[in-house]
């Protein structure tokens, strides 16, 4: 299965959107800047393992149930 930056954006759009949470108040919670959480969610930027896992903290999940999501996703737009 390839790797998708757009299916890693599209996963954390829905689950940041899902918990209500604006762009500002979850790059702030994660402790990334809005422009790179902007970046992923357009699928312009690769995520790294540490932005994943910051960002699966922040939205009450565990970074593999992240992982699964994403993975999923990929399976359904692949």
């Amino acid at each position: 299965m390839p790797f998708d930056n757009r299916a890693v954006g599209r996963t954390v759009r829905r689950l940041r959107s899902k918990r209500g949470l604006s762009q500002d108040v979850l790059s702030g919670f994660a402790g990334i800047a809005r422009t790179h959480l902007t970046m992923i969610e357009n699928g312009d930027k690769q995520a790294n393992f540490e932005a994943l896992w910051k960002i699966a903290n922040r939205l009450d999940m565990r970074p593999s149930e992240l992982a699964a999501l994403i993975e999923a996703e990929i399976g359904r737009n692949g």
